[in-house]
């Protein structure tokens, strides 16, 4: 493969409606993309989404990043370049995961386009097949936005949700209770976005929903290990890392007792495709169950990137999250977004075996 252009763009897509948690409230995306372009013409895109709160990343710091590495990703020809590459600047990619990931998608998206075979076989993965089974996901948004966004997953067939909770305890009890008095079973997960600092405190809050949560996520402050092993035992309730876990060297505090935790992968804070894989192999290997899960707002894009790995470790994931498409952006960029249909299922058998992640870039 032969380069001819690559450039970074700052993307923005309004939301159909705003999406707020315990870090963060978001009316649009928040994304960078890179185009590639080879001397035969063809186009390639990545897409990465900086996020202070995860990764310590913005759009800025994505852009001066792409800037200073601009010229060695020119220099990339094959497969093995761009592993070497991820190989030597591992702590650099540490810092700017989802600049990276953007750069990285571009360009294996181009690579397997050159070679005329999917991405999946590029990496020597299986083919994408089947169906993919994702989560519904409801923000701390109030009683009434919460209320209607229930109604409309329950209305399309979900059992699998992922609820996200505030400060106020009286609004998440009540936001709780619907959950807890719908008729059919429903298997769910809380997610904090770190909202408390004191493990005892945040297990009576939790108790005190009452509610038989199948796992919490990010409870306490980033990287508070020991204060979230005492909430799983107080709870007997696996605890989801997210903002906690972002690259391999993580996996050092969770050897010693890896039935206590759960990882959200998501493809951008991980800092691309290849790394959130080798992450994918170390959980297999410590039997660490795994989220696939998704930025806020990402196009299409990272959510087929997101396929490549759930496909390949189907059977470490408890659930996946993302695909949400034009249900919450105002538009994609493709006129066939990925996105999730009746019940939450995805259908992956387009996308088997054509040319790198087979999506027409239709909008950019």
């Amino acid at each position: 493969m032969q380069l001819e252009h690559i450039q970074m763009d700052y993307l923005q897509i309004p939301f159909k409606q705003s999406f707020s948690h315990a870090a963060a409230t978001r009316q649009s995306t928040e994304t960078v993309i890179v185009t590639a372009v080879s001397r035969n013409g063809s186009i390639a895109y990545g897409e990465g989404c900086p996020r202070y709160y995860v990764t310590g990343e913005t759009i800025a710091s994505a852009l001066q990043f792409f800037e200073k590495n601009k010229q060695d990703a020119m220099t990339i020809q094959d497969l093995h370049d761009l592993k070497q590459w991820v190989n030597t600047h591992a702590t650099e990619i540490d810092q700017n995961a989802a600049a990276w990931c953007a750069i990285e998608l571009a360009l294996l998206d181009l690579l397997a386009k050159q070679s005329h075979q999917s991405v999946e076989a590029l990496l020597g993965l299986p083919e994408l097949c089947g169906s993919f089974q994702y989560s519904a996901v409801l923000g701390s948004e109030s009683l009434a936005a919460y209320t209607t966004q229930l109604q409309h997953y329950l209305h399309r067939g979900f059992t699998d949700f992922k609820v996200k909770v505030c400060s106020d305890f009286a609004q998440n009890r009540d936001k709780i209770a619907l959950l807890r008095d719908h008729i059919k079973p429903l298997t769910v997960r809380l997610d904090a976005n770190n909202l408390w600092s004191d493990a005892q405190q945040a297990s009576a809050y939790i108790q005190n929903l009452n509610y038989p949560f199948r796992a919490i996520e990010e409870p306490l402050t980033v990287n508070d290990h020991a204060g979230c092993r005492n909430i799983h035992n107080a709870l007997q309730t696996p605890i989801i890392l997210d903002e906690s876990f972002l690259h391999h060297a993580q996996f050092d505090h969770l050897t010693e007792d890896p039935q206590t935790w759960i990882i959200n992968l998501r493809v951008s804070k991980m800092g691309g495709l290849l790394r959130s894989l080798a992450i994918a192999e170390t959980a297999k290997e410590l039997s660490i169950p795994l989220i696939i899960g998704a930025q806020v707002g990402e196009t299409s894009i990272l959510t087929r990137a997101a396929l490549t790995v759930a496909n390949a470790c189907r059977d470490l994931i408890i659930a996946q999250e993302g695909a949400f498409g034009t249900y919450l952006l105002q538009y994609d960029i493709t006129d066939q977004p990925v996105m999730f249909g009746r019940k939450g299922k995805l259908d992956a058998s387009g996308f088997r075996g054509k040319g790198g992640f087979a999506i027409d870039y239709q909008r950019l």
